[in-house]
């Protein structure tokens, strides 16, 4: 009779098996990854609705002032009466085609491109302008305060002499816009290019980079994310100054549109513009967001 045999456990033809960790190692990890992903939008949904309340308390308490008469109605005009508004200025009615002749998208619209135009002629200048200013000394001693001084001027300061120049079509704006939105580009570059580390730049100069390769391959790569923060805050300064800009023959237009609805005392129209200027400009600043995290991935890590 033969007597079965009996392998042990640690027997030469045991086969190795996986440890516990190991064998569960994957699902663990997908595991981890979809709690971490409902937690973040878990966080989100939370935000939201707080920004939802706040919204919503901020709506119940102007409706408040107006019911409660505190200010006359000209001035302070209800939630309801500012949406009327915008409805009419982005709709065609009674045959009259929004305000002026444009709906709001086409006054926003021009106003967009107007910021843009001015903003890319201002990073152009800026740019090159505060890579000059940060590696150069002695136009730095030169051109650094007059920098300076453009950056202090508010738009209607020059705003006339533009107009004196260059007339009411344009030319102005874009210009008033170059102007203000370059001072902010062109300081944030000099920072930027100044604060490279030494290291990068002995290491350049040790692998036998000159100036222009130093400055192109070294300090402006190194300095470019706090370069895109200026252009972030450059575009914002061309925001506030668009309706500074508009101010003369500035039809079709966002300020333009609230200049001119100023002078007939149209508040709800006037709201109306300014939350489309802000709700905008929300937009605008996170496709920036967007554009700085593309550029510079790795701003934020160690």
């Amino acid at each position: 009779m033969t007597t079965p045999t009996t392998t042990t456990a640690s027997g030469p033809d045991r086969l190795p098996q996986p440890a516990p960790e190991a064998a569960g190692g994957g699902t663990g990890t997908v595991a981890v990854a979809g709690s971490s992903r409902r937690d973040r939008l878990r966080e989100a949904f939370r935000w939201g609705g707080l920004r939802l309340v706040a919204l919503a308390v901020l709506l119940a308490a102007w409706q408040a002032v107006v019911s409660a008469e505190v200010w006359p109605r000209v001035l302070v005009p209800s939630p309801g009466d500012v949406w009327r508004q915008f409805v009419l200025a982005s709709t065609v009615h009674d045959g009259v085609r929004g305000y002026g002749g444009h709906l709001l998208v086409e006054h926003l619209g021009v106003s967009l491109g107007r910021i843009g135009t001015g903003s890319a002629y201002a990073v152009l200048a800026g740019v090159p302008l505060g890579l000059l200013i940060g590696t150069v000394r002695p136009l730095a001693v030169v051109l650094e305060p007059a920098v300076t001084f453009l950056r202090t001027l508010p738009p209607l300061a020059y705003l006339s002499l533009l107009v004196i120049w260059f007339g009411i079509d344009e030319a102005p704006k874009i210009w008033l816009l170059v102007i203000a939105a370059l001072p902010p580009i062109a300081a944030a570059t000099a920072a930027a290019v100044r604060t490279v580390p030494d290291q990068l730049v002995e290491a350049a100069r040790a692998l036998g980079s000159g100036p222009t390769a130093l400055l192109l391959s070294v300090r402006l790569p190194s300095a470019l994310p706090e370069i895109l923060t200026g252009v972030r805050i450059a575009v914002g300064v061309a925001y506030t100054s668009v309706v500074a800009a508009e101010t003369i023959n500035g039809v079709p237009g966002i300020g333009g549109m609230i200049r001119d609805a100023q002078r007939y005392n149209q508040t709800a129209l006037v709201i109306a513009g300014i939350l489309a200027i802000g709700l905008s400009g929300i937009v605008l600043d996170a496709l920036l967001r967007l554009v700085e995290r593309i550029a510079v991935p790795w701003r934020g890590r160690a």
